[in-house]
């Protein structure tokens, strides 16, 4: 299928604080290569969540990890504030990585059974002197942030939810102060009232100070509550790329329109 270039009224905004600059990845060699992203043109200003959405299989997860440096892209730029993380030298690529952190999808499997919630943020904020001792007014501040108790720093992951585990992987993230937040699906494995409680801490976190996010969901509900612009991919291509409330109200791709004449509650 021909998937049509994204319509040129992008949103204008200051100069990026991400920039992926015809971003291709691809798998496997010869007769076995498939491409999954397909020169890949997005920018995020700071202050700005920008909502990415396509159907399971688009290439949204894997842009994700090609942005924090878990898949190695085949070809394009990522551009921090103008430092390139692709083509970043190894010794430099650790510091570069920082700048971006990435809230994962399972909460379950993303923080150490062995380490205690205070601990694994520790790590985060000095990861070569990360004891919770020498940290522990700031761990507690950045629980704060998240809604928990300043006695989860005490306590170990099997103690929680699976809300209460993606809070402290935010927490975790926010902890090394990175220009950019990569969430991908972070609401994908909990339950509605669960995902309220999330969602009500990055809208929390955004209106606390600047906060800039890559927020990835196939929920459209979810995209339209917490961003300011939305990108849509297709086979991965970015198809339609706007303002929230013009991309949900006058949609111009037809894969676009097709994507949310599937889910009614959010259709204008």
């Amino acid at each position: 299928m021909t998937v049509p270039s994204p319509p040129e009224d992008t949103p204008a905004a200051a100069a990026p604080v991400l920039e992926l600059d015809a971003l291709d990845v691809a798998f496997g060699f010869g007769p076995r290569r498939r491409q999954v992203l397909h020169g890949v043109s997005l920018s995020l200003a700071e202050g700005r969540t920008l909502g990415l959405v396509g159907e399971s299989g688009s290439g949204k997860s894997t842009l994700a990890k090609a942005v924090v440096g878990l898949v190695r892209p085949s070809g394009g730029r990522v551009l921090l504030d103008g430092d390139d993380l692709a083509g970043a030298r190894r010794d430099r690529l650790a510091t570069l990585r920082r700048r971006v952190q990435l809230i994962p999808q399972d909460p379950y499997a993303s923080l150490n059974p062995r380490m205690t919630a205070g601990e694994a943020i520790a790590e985060a904020i000095d990861p070569r002197r990360g004891k919770l001792y020498a940290h522990r007014d700031e761990v507690e501040t950045l629980l704060g942030k998240v809604a928990m108790d300043p006695d989860a720093a005490d306590r170990y992951p099997n103690a929680f939810s699976g809300g209460q585990r993606q809070r402290i992987a935010i927490a975790r993230a926010l902890a090394v102060r990175p220009e950019v937040i990569i969430a991908d699906e972070v609401t994908s494995a909990l339950d509605c009232s669960v995902q309220a409680e999330v969602l009500g801490v990055l809208r929390d976190l955004r209106a606390a100070g600047p906060l800039t996010m890559l927020f990835i969901s196939h929920d459209l509900a979810v995209v339209r509550h917490v961003s300011d612009e939305v990108a849509v991919m297709s086979e991965g291509r970015i198809v339609e790329h706007r303002e929230r409330d013009a991309l949900f109200t006058a949609p111009q791709n037809a894969y676009t329109k097709t994507l949310l004449a599937s889910v009614p509650r959010v259709r204008a």
